[in-house]
């Protein structure tokens, strides 16, 4: 988290030079990002692996990173999250969310959701921006942290100050033609540009200055917790681990095949056909031996594949075990087991997932008040986002079985209304 100190800039704006210290801030953390989203594409630490030349060098890469935040992510928003407003609300305040909802339909609140929580499970936080459009509707749109920003006070509650977002510069040939650096505040937003973003041309800036209709800050983080650490940061050392081992494995294998020929007591020599002893081998599969005494065999390395066998597994579940998600292909998750029994093999992950839904709760409730302030400034009631409840559901494979048997054991016991609802799940 970025922070400086609060103060009242006469313009509305920071100074360029407060931008440029915290975007340096910014870029200093890019490295960390970087070998984050290298993981989850694949991109592990076994790619850079050199070993002596003549020999094997396989360099087998696993996408642990990618199951993990996909798993995640999936299980905090994988069903849509549902907004209501208590019964005794005003009617107006019904009307504001309704509105705000049908926007939430028309830009795909959804899959900014999807992709927001997706980067919150990568690099540690998901950066949502959000804008009016040509028909001076409120949509938003999900940032790449690594490109993106926000700048939090330093008091207690740490709020924030403004936000900052990168982008290249593109011409119409496409070639690159610096950087455009735009900052948002409470009152206005603006762009700087620049040769690179912190070599902002400040006799051309700012290009241009723009009131802000959402009555604070524009941009809005997403933490994966507190620390925004990603979902698979904590097992990376394992996953470069199994890829070392699996790597090694492929070698010997290689290796066994490549296995030396020992002669005792002769040698070979070019036949009359002018063919090697290696190609005579090869081609023959017969090796015709001059002496009695003489005697040939293989020079191979042994391999003990049980144990390797053993510590592969124990990678694979440290690293299940350590990132609280749960390896989903396991018997342990065979389609007989009971609720309860799933629920338990869930713990884990269920706890993480709690976590990670306060946080992103947060975000969203404050997104809720910048589309309720932008709609009160076009004559809608007045919404308070504290009031709205947030359903997140977790998407969870159904027994159906089960289900049934529950809703017949309870018939007569609960009113039809429930029952019903708890069939609707037999759909999913």
């Amino acid at each position: 988290m970025i922070t400086r100190p609060r103060e009242t800039w006469e313009t509305g704006l920071p100074p360029i030079r407060e931008v440029i210290s915290c975007i340096e801030e910014h870029m200093a953390g890019l490295t960390r990002l970087n070998m984050l989203r290298d993981y989850y594409d694949g991109k592990g630490s076994i790619l850079q692996r050199a070993r002596p030349a003549g020999m094997p060098n396989n360099r087998l890469r696993h996408g642990f990173a990618r199951y993990i935040s996909t798993m995640a992510a999936g299980y905090l928003i994988g069903n849509p999250v549902g907004y209501s407003l208590p019964e005794s609300t005003q009617l107006g305040a019904q009307e504001t969310l309704e509105e705000i909802l049908r926007a939430y339909g028309q830009f795909g609140a959804d899959s900014v959701d999807a992709e927001l929580a997706r980067c919150a499970s990568i690099y540690g936080k998901g950066v949502e921006l959000l804008f009016s459009d040509e028909a001076a509707q409120p949509r938003s749109v999900a940032l790449d942290p690594r490109s993106a920003f926000v700048v939090y006070d330093t008091a207690a509650e740490a709020k924030p100050l403004f936000g900052v977002h990168i982008a290249g510069r593109i011409g119409i040939d496409g070639t690159h033609e610096g950087y455009v650096v735009s900052v948002y505040t409470p009152q206005a937003s603006c762009a700087f540009m620049g040769e690179s973003p912190t070599l902002l041309d400040t006799k051309k800036n700012p290009l241009w200055i723009h009131s802000n209709p959402f009555g604070g800050i524009p941009m809005v983080e997403y933490w994966n917790g507190e620390d925004e650490q990603g979902d698979f940061e904590g097992v990376l050392s394992l996953i470069d681990a199994y890829d070392l081992l699996q790597s090694d494995r492929m070698n010997d294998k290689q290796q066994f095949v490549d296995a030396l020929l020992l002669l005792y007591g002769c040698t070979l020599e070019t036949d009359d056909r002018g063919r090697t002893p290696g190609q005579q081998l090869r081609e023959d599969k017969v090796l015709s031996l001059p002496d009695s005494d003489a005697r040939a065999e293989w020079l191979c390395k042994q391999l003990n594949e049980a144990d390797t066998e053993v510590l592969r597994s124990a990678i694979v579940s440290d690293i299940h075990k350590m990132s609280m998600v749960p390896d989903m292909t396991d018997e342990a998750f065979s389609g007989n087991v009971s609720g309860v029994a799933m629920r338990y093999k869930l713990l884990g992950l269920e706890q993480l997932t709690k976590i990670k839904e306060r946080w992103f709760r947060e975000a969203l409730r404050e997104r809720l008040k910048l589309f309720a302030a932008f709609l009160e400034r076009k004559g809608y009631p007045r919404l308070d986002a504290a009031e709205v409840r947030m359903m997140f559901a977790r998407s969870l494979p159904v027994n159906q079985l089960e289900i049934a048997e529950t809703i017949e054991k309870l018939r007569g016991l609960v009113s039809d209304e429930e029952l019903i609802r708890m069939a609707g799940f037999l759909g999913q």
